[in-house]
């Protein structure tokens, strides 16, 4: 048996005690980091949602316009759609072009997500906006025919500072332009009965 003699005995005193503090804080900034990377993760998931929800409404009128090559054209926006001054309410206006603008401005909105059975629209992307802008011009003349090509873009406000996108559509709607987001879409809408 060592006998460990008094004065080395009463130097360790308190050594435990120093340790147990030390894990403390160094559990306390693990603790702080995991927190922080679940804060991160959650903005990430989030801001992918978004993007998902712009690829749906994206594929939407994509769908809208091969369904009626004939009208491609006035699919074209002259300002972005999804704004609260566009009419809510769809069914007054004949079937077409101008119902199916008018159908997708409400999907931007979030018409299909309501908070309870008559809330507010939630939506699925934080001030939604989309755009339609011709590429080509569709030409269906004998000879010189051409399919119109356009570009269907929806925007959003993002959840934190990037790089700002390359499109117009909703340019200036979300304060610094690093906050808004974009997805864009080309369609050819070709001209199967020229020749």
């Amino acid at each position: 048996m060592t006998n460990i003699s008094p004065s080395l005995a009463s130097r360790q005193r308190g050594t435990t005690l120093i340790e147990v503090l030390v894990t403390v804080v160094v559990v306390a900034f693990g603790l702080l980091g995991i927190a922080a990377f679940q804060a991160k993760a959650q903005v990430g998931s989030i801001e992918a949602y978004q993007r998902a929800q712009a690829v749906v409404l994206l594929e939407d009128l994509q769908a809208r316009m091969a369904g009626n090559p004939e009208q491609a054209a006035a699919y074209v926006t002259a300002t972005a759609l999804g704004t609260e001054d566009e009419p809510g309410d769809c069914a007054a206006l004949a079937s077409g072009s101008a119902r199916d603008k008018c159908e997708w401005s409400t999907a931007l909105q979030g018409a299909s997500e309501l908070k309870g059975a008559d809330g507010p629209r939630m939506g699925a992307m934080l001030g939604a906006r989309g755009c339609v802008t011709q590429v080509q011009a569709r030409n269906d003349t004998p000879g010189a025919c051409a399919a119109g090509i356009y570009q269907l873009t929806v925007a959003w406000q993002g959840l934190h500072a990037t790089q700002a996108p390359a499109s117009t559509c909703g340019q200036g709607e979300y304060g610094d332009d690093t906050m808004r987001r974009a997805i864009g879409l080309r369609v050819a809408v070709g001209v199967p009965h020229c020749k």
